[in-house]
């Protein structure tokens, strides 16, 4: 299986979901969408094979890939939302929620970010009531000098590592993202995400505002051309109900499998508990 798969524990929460050993998820027969983005899901500059199938999150984005040569993609959901399925919230009932889930747009292993981080949290401090929570990505979050700068603002978290390689996944990243976002009324970022668009699915009203920031050998049009198409998401307070109606439709709202249907599509039709431990 890719190790693409893997990240953010995107094949555990799938596993769990089909009714699987999470912690050993089988090979997916293909390669699935680990992150929101505006071309074919995939990610860019990583060699795929040729003919396999792709999954991904949305129509929208299966369109795009067909344009772009992948034919052979399928429409499943974004794993998060299986989660949000499989983990209901409290509807109100017990749930208490406040303040902001900021989310500093970041780098990765290949790239970083390069922009003020002092002032984007003088801007933030200064947008939102209160209190604040930062989830910084782990690079990030490793940064001494810049964790230190949001601990000064804010209360500072990391999900987890994504994993490379099957090497030190968190195969609870998205269940610890869910829970906080669950703990507070909004959610934000300085770029359009797939934080800001788990943050509806979780019942988070969204902002999208701030220094943008680069990262370094960044596609800069391409950034600004998110901002153009979504401005329904951007703005410090845009509005609920046409958000969530965009934000769900990236997520693939209704494109949900059933257990059964998603082991048929995933190739994991014949796999069993007992077969995959045995293995």
């Amino acid at each position: 299986m890719h190790h693409g798969n893997h990240f953010y524990g995107h094949a555990h929460v799938l596993a769990e979901y089909c009714g699987l050993d999470p912690s050993r998820p089988p090979r997916i027969d293909g390669y699935l969408q680990h992150g929101w983005n505006v071309v074919d899901g995939l990610g860019a500059g990583t060699p795929y094979a040729p003919g396999l199938p792709i999954f991904v999150w949305s129509e929208r984005t299966r369109r795009r890939a067909w344009s772009m040569g992948r034919p052979e993609a399928t429409v499943i959901g974004a794993p998060f939302l299986y989660l949000v399925e499989s983990i209901p919230g409290t509807a109100g009932l017990t749930e208490v929620r406040d303040g902001t889930l900021w989310y500093p747009f970041h780098g990765w292993e290949g790239q970083h970010v390069t922009g003020d981080h002092q002032r984007l949290i003088d801007e933030i401090t200064a947008t939102e009531p209160g209190p604040i929570t930062f989830c910084l990505y782990w690079q990030e979050f490793q940064n001494a000098r810049i964790r230190a700068a949001y601990e000064r603002a804010g209360r500072v978290i990391c999900h987890g590592y994504r994993g490379y390689m099957r090497e030190r996944t968190d195969e609870r990243f998205l269940h610890k993202q869910l829970a906080e976002l669950r703990r507070h009324k909004r959610v934000a970022s300085n770029r359009l995400s797939s934080a800001v668009f788990y943050g509806v699915a979780a019942g988070c009203k969204p902002a999208v505002y701030g220094d943008p920031m680069y990262l370094h050998g960044e596609n800069e049009p391409t950034a600004a051309r998110i901002r153009r198409e979504w401005p329904e998401l951007h703005g410090v307070a845009p509005d609920p109900e046409h958000a969530r109606a965009t934000a769900m439709d990236e997520l693939g709202a209704g494109r949900l499998a059933s257990p059964a249907e998603l082991r048929a599509v995933l190739g994991w039709k014949n796999v069993t508990t007992e077969e995959r431990a045995a293995a």
